[in-house]
């Protein structure tokens, strides 16, 4: 601004810097909940593995099928437990961040914050000893409104005057002197912590990219390892064997490899005839 005293271009960056820090803020936060979820999705995933029975009296290869999908249900689980602690600790880096960069900042402001209060009482001081010096001009005119009889006394006066003008005009241009010290001063400040700002905006936006990539990379790896486990389940599932199930429940439960004998008719009440078989015509279930 050509306004001396003026802080409007100053005001916009810092309240810019401060966006951006507020923006960071709110990706924390956004981090912070994604935790708290997949920390409760992953317990509830552990909680569904360990207590709900799935297929308890299923035998052999699809028995262990489905142990391994238990298990890998576990570890999924665990994956959202770690994933949830990898989000609260980039949240913690971020808030180290955000309080660093806050920290660094807050001296250049103590700094500019000082800087501007002299400028402006020095331009106040010197603005108030110019307008004290013209006050003392019009006492020059006055001489010709007055007779001959007050000259000695006027003439007393003017020197007086003149003496207190000339103090005055010393003391103004000593006060401009001074306040152009303070504002070449106050320029190379501005100048320096504006550069300062610009690094740490720069800083802030490489930073916040860099976050944000990672956690989508994390987000990606979380759903590898999780299409990992899945594919386990997979391999697990083409071992099943049907043929080989069915075996193994007939030798697991079976009773024997002979079946039943033939059911002989035996005819009490003509013993010396021989016993001729006759078959019953019930078929007679044979238990393996």
């Amino acid at each position: 601004s050509t306004d001396l005293t003026s802080t409007v271009g100053y005001d916009s960056i810092v309240q810019h810097l401060n966006d951006g820090r507020k923006n960071c803020k709110e990706f924390e936060d956004i981090l912070k909940e994604r935790a708290i979820i997949e920390e409760k999705y992953g317990k509830e995933l552990i909680n569904l593995s360990k207590k709900k029975p799935c297929g308890q009296t299923e035998l052999n290869t699809l028995k262990r099928s489905l142990d391994v999908f238990k298990q890998q249900i576990d570890n999924v689980g665990q994956g959202h437990i770690q994933l949830a602690q990898t989000l609260r600790e980039e949240a913690k880096k971020m808030e180290d961040f955000r309080e660093k960069q806050k920290l660094h900042r807050k001296k250049i402001e103590l700094i500019m914050e000082a800087i501007h209060k002299n400028r402006n009482l020095q331009y106040k001081k010197t603005m108030e000893v110019k307008q004290t010096g013209f006050c003392f001009l019009p006492y020059g005119a006055l001489l010709y409104l007055f007779s001959l009889s007050h000259f000695w006394q006027l003439f007393l006066k003017l020197a007086q005057t003149k003496s207190a003008l000339e103090d005055s005009d010393r003391s103004y241009q000593q006060s401009v002197i001074t306040l152009e010290k303070i504002r070449e001063e106050w320029q190379k400040e501005h100048i320096k912590a504006c550069e300062f700002f610009e690094t740490q905006e720069c800083e802030r936006i490489n930073y916040f990219r860099n976050a944000l990539w990672l956690h989508v990379n994390q987000l990606s790896q979380d759903c590898v390892q999780n299409d990992e486990k899945y594919e386990e389940i997979r391999k697990s599932l083409e071992m099943c064997s049907i043929e080989k199930d069915i075996d193994f429940f007939v030798n697991l439960r079976k009773t024997g490899s002979l079946a039943p004998a033939p059911v002989v008719y035996e005819n009490y009440y003509n013993t010396e005839r021989n016993a001729t078989p006759v078959r019953s015509s019930v078929p007679v279930p044979i238990s393996r």
